[in-house]
């Protein structure tokens, strides 16, 4: 699978590639000007898929598929479009356009747009990239036993944890952290990843990038912004707990 971004300001590449590595897509190349493009598309295989913003140092990246239209060739790479000016929507979804992106690029936005491209993949190319959670399921015996209680270290001290005790968990600052019912954040060596294997399924969810639940912590939900649902927990207060969009329905299925 081969993924390039194309964008002019070369610290804003950097991080699309960043926000791409934890949704485990890697990106092989990243060109920053049309004339760099073209060069490139003329020496190399067309990619999968292109990350591509619209204004570039030396003009509209549309200047790179007009070129090649110029000379009877078409780039068939789809194309997610990351921008700062919304004018060219219009003109963005007549190409092989997955999605419109705007900057500052929301992480679970691209989520959602990654998820697109790779539902319009063929069959055996959308299982390669599923391999790994595939080995995760492969490798779980179905009589596995979940976590119970967490240790967590308190200065010189040690303290138990027991899932009953749970709120919430929550990462922050490449931290994962335990919040209780009685309003007191913990931190643990662990991530929200290994986490979703450890714990039981039929009591906790994960239901974004940020926070696993339990189903006994839901306090109030609420109808949010762009089709997700805002979660009211007891005492947690430091941010908004919302369920992503990709996560709604699976979530709707699960409290039921």
């Amino acid at each position: 699978m081969k993924i390039i971004i194309i964008e002019d300001e070369k610290p804003a590449a950097r991080l699309l590639q960043r926000k791409l590595q934890k949704l485990d897509i890697e990106v092989g190349v990243m060109l920053h000007s049309v004339e760099e493009a073209i060069d490139w598309f003329t020496k190399n295989e067309h990619p999968d898929l292109i990350f591509l913003d619209i204004q570039l140092s030396d003009g509209l990246s549309f200047e790179i598929f007009e070129h090649f239209s110029t000379l009877q060739q078409t780039i068939k790479s789809a194309v997610i479009f990351t921008t700062a000016y919304d004018e060219y929507a219009l003109r963005a979804f007549k190409l092989n356009s997955i999605d419109y992106l705007l900057k500052p690029i929301d992480e679970e936005d691209l989520e959602v747009a990654v998820s697109k491209f790779k539902a319009r993949l063929p069959k055996q190319e959308a299982l390669q990239f599923d391999f790994e959670q595939i080995k995760k399921m492969l490798s779980n015996p179905f009589d596995k036993t979940y976590k119970k209680r967490f240790t967590v270290k308190i200065g010189q001290h040690l303290k138990v944890i027991s899932v009953e005790e749970i709120e919430c968990f929550f990462s922050e600052n490449k931290g994962t952290y335990i919040h209780t019912f009685d309003n007191r954040n913990y931190l643990i060596d662990s991530t929200l990843e290994v986490l979703e294997q450890d714990l039981d399924g039929a009591n906790f969810f994960r239901i974004s990038r940020k926070f696993i639940i339990p189903l006994k912590a839901i306090k109030e939900i609420l109808v949010h912004s762009n089709s997700r649902l805002k979660i009211i927990l007891p005492t947690y207060k430091e941010d908004e707990v919302v369920v992503s969009r990709e996560k709604v329905s699976d979530f709707k299925t699960w409290i039921n």
